[in-house]
Protein backbone atom coordinates (compact mmCIF):
# COMPACT_ATOMS: atom_id res chain seq x y z
CA UNK A 1 0.00 0.00 0.00
CA UNK A 2 1.42 3.40 -0.96
CA UNK A 3 2.43 5.83 1.76
CA UNK A 4 -0.39 8.29 2.39
CA UNK A 5 -0.29 11.48 4.44
CA UNK A 6 -2.96 13.97 5.38
CA UNK A 7 -3.73 17.61 4.62
CA UNK A 8 -6.19 19.60 6.75
CA UNK A 9 -7.32 22.99 5.45
CA UNK A 10 -8.28 25.69 7.93
CA UNK A 11 -7.82 28.90 5.96
CA UNK A 12 -11.45 29.53 5.03
CA UNK A 13 -13.07 32.86 5.84
CA UNK A 14 -15.80 31.30 8.05
CA UNK A 15 -18.08 34.14 6.98
CA UNK A 16 -21.33 32.27 7.67
CA UNK A 17 -20.09 31.04 11.05
CA UNK A 18 -19.06 34.53 12.15
CA UNK A 19 -15.88 33.27 13.84
CA UNK A 20 -12.93 31.03 12.85
CA UNK A 21 -14.17 27.44 12.70
CA UNK A 22 -10.75 26.03 13.53
CA UNK A 23 -11.04 27.42 17.07
CA UNK A 24 -14.57 26.23 17.86
CA UNK A 25 -14.61 24.00 20.97
CA UNK A 26 -15.73 20.38 20.71
CA UNK A 27 -15.67 18.20 23.81
CA UNK A 28 -12.45 19.59 25.21
CA UNK A 29 -10.61 20.18 21.94
CA UNK A 30 -10.86 22.56 19.02
CA UNK A 31 -12.56 21.59 15.79
CA UNK A 32 -9.20 21.71 14.00
CA UNK A 33 -7.54 19.52 16.63
CA UNK A 34 -10.35 16.98 16.32
CA UNK A 35 -9.94 16.64 12.55
CA UNK A 36 -6.16 16.33 12.89
CA UNK A 37 -6.49 13.74 15.66
CA UNK A 38 -8.88 11.53 13.70
CA UNK A 39 -6.86 11.66 10.49
CA UNK A 40 -3.54 11.22 12.26
CA UNK A 41 -4.89 8.10 13.92
CA UNK A 42 -5.01 6.51 10.46
CA UNK A 43 -2.29 8.14 8.35
CA UNK A 44 0.88 10.11 8.96
CA UNK A 45 2.35 12.68 8.47
CA UNK A 46 -0.37 15.32 8.64
CA UNK A 47 0.08 18.95 7.68
CA UNK A 48 -2.30 21.82 8.38
CA UNK A 49 -2.64 24.54 5.75
CA UNK A 50 -3.60 28.01 6.99
CA UNK A 51 -4.15 31.32 5.23
CA UNK A 52 -1.29 33.83 5.08
CA UNK A 53 -0.70 35.21 8.58
CA UNK A 54 -3.45 33.08 10.15
CA UNK A 55 -3.00 31.91 13.74
CA UNK A 56 -4.07 28.35 14.52
CA UNK A 57 -4.68 26.48 17.77
CA UNK A 58 -1.85 24.55 19.37
CA UNK A 59 -1.52 21.16 17.70
CA UNK A 60 0.21 17.92 18.69
CA UNK A 61 3.96 17.65 18.25
CA UNK A 62 4.87 16.49 14.77
CA UNK A 63 1.96 18.23 13.04
CA UNK A 64 3.33 20.94 10.76
CA UNK A 65 1.49 24.14 9.92
CA UNK A 66 2.19 25.64 6.51
CA UNK A 67 0.68 28.79 5.05
CA UNK A 68 -0.65 29.28 1.57
CA UNK A 69 1.62 31.92 0.05
CA UNK A 70 -1.15 33.62 -1.90
CA UNK A 71 -4.35 35.01 -0.37
CA UNK A 72 -7.76 34.04 -1.74
CA UNK A 73 -6.95 30.91 -3.75
CA UNK A 74 -9.41 28.79 -1.80
CA UNK A 75 -9.14 25.05 -1.20
CA UNK A 76 -7.22 24.48 -4.44
CA UNK A 77 -4.44 26.76 -3.22
CA UNK A 78 -4.46 24.94 0.10
CA UNK A 79 -4.19 21.61 -1.69
CA UNK A 80 -1.15 22.85 -3.62
CA UNK A 81 0.54 24.06 -0.42
CA UNK A 82 -0.19 20.77 1.33
CA UNK A 83 1.03 18.58 -1.53
CA UNK A 84 4.20 20.65 -1.78
CA UNK A 85 4.82 20.27 1.97
CA UNK A 86 4.44 16.48 1.76
CA UNK A 87 6.68 16.05 -1.29
CA UNK A 88 9.31 13.42 -0.56
CA UNK A 89 7.46 12.13 2.50
CA UNK A 90 4.57 10.22 0.97
CA UNK A 91 2.98 9.32 -2.35
CA UNK A 92 -0.59 10.49 -1.76
CA UNK A 93 -2.59 12.62 0.65
CA UNK A 94 -6.08 12.54 2.15
CA UNK A 95 -7.48 16.08 1.97
CA UNK A 96 -9.95 17.38 4.55
CA UNK A 97 -11.39 20.61 5.82
CA UNK A 98 -11.18 21.34 9.54
CA UNK A 99 -14.96 21.64 9.86
CA UNK A 100 -15.93 17.94 9.88
CA UNK A 101 -16.67 17.25 13.56
CA UNK A 102 -18.24 13.84 12.87
CA UNK A 103 -15.35 12.55 10.76
CA UNK A 104 -14.67 8.88 11.41
CA UNK A 105 -11.31 7.15 11.25
CA UNK A 106 -12.82 4.21 9.36
CA UNK A 107 -14.01 6.56 6.64
CA UNK A 108 -10.51 7.97 6.17
CA UNK A 109 -9.09 4.45 6.14
CA UNK A 110 -11.64 3.29 3.55
CA UNK A 111 -11.05 6.17 1.13
CA UNK A 112 -7.29 5.76 1.46
CA UNK A 113 -7.49 2.02 0.73
CA UNK A 114 -9.81 2.49 -2.23
CA UNK A 115 -7.48 5.14 -3.66
CA UNK A 116 -4.65 2.69 -4.22
CA UNK A 117 -3.27 3.05 -7.74
CA UNK A 118 -5.31 6.11 -8.72
CA UNK A 119 -4.39 9.79 -9.05
CA UNK A 120 -7.60 11.12 -7.53
CA UNK A 121 -10.25 9.27 -5.55
CA UNK A 122 -13.30 11.30 -4.52
CA UNK A 123 -16.75 10.50 -3.11
CA UNK A 124 -19.62 11.24 -5.49
CA UNK A 125 -22.75 11.07 -3.34
CA UNK A 126 -26.22 11.84 -4.68
CA UNK A 127 -24.65 13.62 -7.63
CA UNK A 128 -22.40 15.81 -5.47
CA UNK A 129 -18.61 15.63 -5.43
CA UNK A 130 -16.75 15.88 -2.12
CA UNK A 131 -13.21 17.02 -3.01
CA UNK A 132 -12.46 17.77 0.67
CA UNK A 133 -12.83 14.10 1.57
CA UNK A 134 -10.64 12.74 -1.20
CA UNK A 135 -7.20 11.25 -1.78
CA UNK A 136 -4.82 12.97 -4.21
CA UNK A 137 -1.64 11.45 -5.60
CA UNK A 138 1.30 13.80 -5.22
CA UNK A 139 1.70 13.38 -8.98
CA UNK A 140 -1.23 15.78 -9.49
CA UNK A 141 0.69 18.74 -8.03
CA UNK A 142 1.89 20.04 -11.43
CA UNK A 143 -1.70 19.87 -12.73
CA UNK A 144 -2.95 21.77 -9.67
CA UNK A 145 -0.28 24.44 -10.12
CA UNK A 146 -1.16 24.83 -13.81
CA UNK A 147 -4.83 25.17 -12.91
CA UNK A 148 -4.01 27.86 -10.35
CA UNK A 149 -1.83 29.68 -12.88
CA UNK A 150 -4.78 29.69 -15.28
CA UNK A 151 -6.96 31.30 -12.59
CA UNK A 152 -9.31 28.32 -12.36
CA UNK A 153 -9.97 27.67 -8.66
CA UNK A 154 -12.63 24.98 -9.08
CA UNK A 155 -11.76 21.89 -7.08
CA UNK A 156 -14.12 19.78 -9.18
CA UNK A 157 -12.27 20.75 -12.37
CA UNK A 158 -9.40 18.50 -11.32
CA UNK A 159 -11.59 15.43 -11.87
CA UNK A 160 -11.64 16.34 -15.57
CA UNK A 161 -7.88 16.76 -15.78
CA UNK A 162 -6.51 13.61 -14.08
CA UNK A 163 -7.66 9.97 -13.94
CA UNK A 164 -10.28 9.82 -11.20
CA UNK A 165 -12.09 7.10 -9.28
CA UNK A 166 -15.51 8.09 -7.98
CA UNK A 167 -16.77 6.48 -4.78
CA UNK A 168 -20.49 5.97 -4.19
CA UNK A 169 -22.73 5.17 -1.24
CA UNK A 170 -22.10 1.46 -1.86
CA UNK A 171 -18.41 1.92 -1.04
CA UNK A 172 -19.35 3.05 2.48
CA UNK A 173 -22.19 0.60 3.19
CA UNK A 174 -20.26 -0.99 6.04
CA UNK A 175 -18.18 2.07 6.94
CA UNK A 176 -19.96 5.22 8.12
CA UNK A 177 -23.14 4.21 6.32
CA UNK A 178 -24.81 7.49 7.32
CA UNK A 179 -21.87 9.37 5.77
CA UNK A 180 -21.49 11.62 8.79
CA UNK A 181 -17.84 12.11 7.82
CA UNK A 182 -19.03 14.28 4.93
CA UNK A 183 -21.07 16.59 7.16
CA UNK A 184 -19.31 19.93 7.45
CA UNK A 185 -20.34 22.83 9.68
CA UNK A 186 -20.84 26.28 8.20
CA UNK A 187 -23.33 28.12 10.42
CA UNK A 188 -23.94 28.59 14.17
CA UNK A 189 -27.11 26.51 13.82
CA UNK A 190 -25.21 23.60 12.27
CA UNK A 191 -22.57 23.88 15.00
CA UNK A 192 -25.22 23.74 17.74
CA UNK A 193 -26.82 20.72 16.08
CA UNK A 194 -23.48 18.89 16.16
CA UNK A 195 -22.97 19.79 19.82
CA UNK A 196 -26.41 18.37 20.63
CA UNK A 197 -25.61 15.20 18.69
CA UNK A 198 -22.36 14.70 20.58
CA UNK A 199 -24.01 15.37 23.95
CA UNK A 200 -26.75 12.90 23.14
CA UNK A 201 -24.22 10.23 22.22
CA UNK A 202 -22.38 10.73 25.49
CA UNK A 203 -25.55 10.10 27.45
CA UNK A 204 -26.20 6.90 25.49
CA UNK A 205 -22.80 5.38 26.33
CA UNK A 206 -23.43 2.92 29.16
CA UNK A 207 -21.40 3.54 32.29
CA UNK A 208 -19.12 0.86 33.65
CA UNK A 209 -20.90 -1.53 36.06
CA UNK A 210 -20.30 -0.90 39.71
CA UNK A 211 -17.69 -3.15 41.27
CA UNK A 212 -19.18 -5.75 43.58
CA UNK A 213 -18.23 -5.31 47.24
CA UNK A 214 -15.55 -7.68 48.45
CA UNK A 215 -16.05 -10.19 51.18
Amino acid sequence: MRATGGIVLCGGRSSRMGQPKAWLPLEGETMLHRAVRVIRGVINPVVVVAAPGQEVPVLPAGVRVVHDDVEGRGPLGGLAAGLHALTGECEAAYLSGCDVPLLQAEFVRAVSALAEGTQLTVPLIAGRLHPLAAVYSLDVLPVVLAQLAAGDLRMTRLTELVPTRFLTEADFATVDAELESLQNVNTPEEYENVLRTLRMRRTLIPSAPAEAPSG
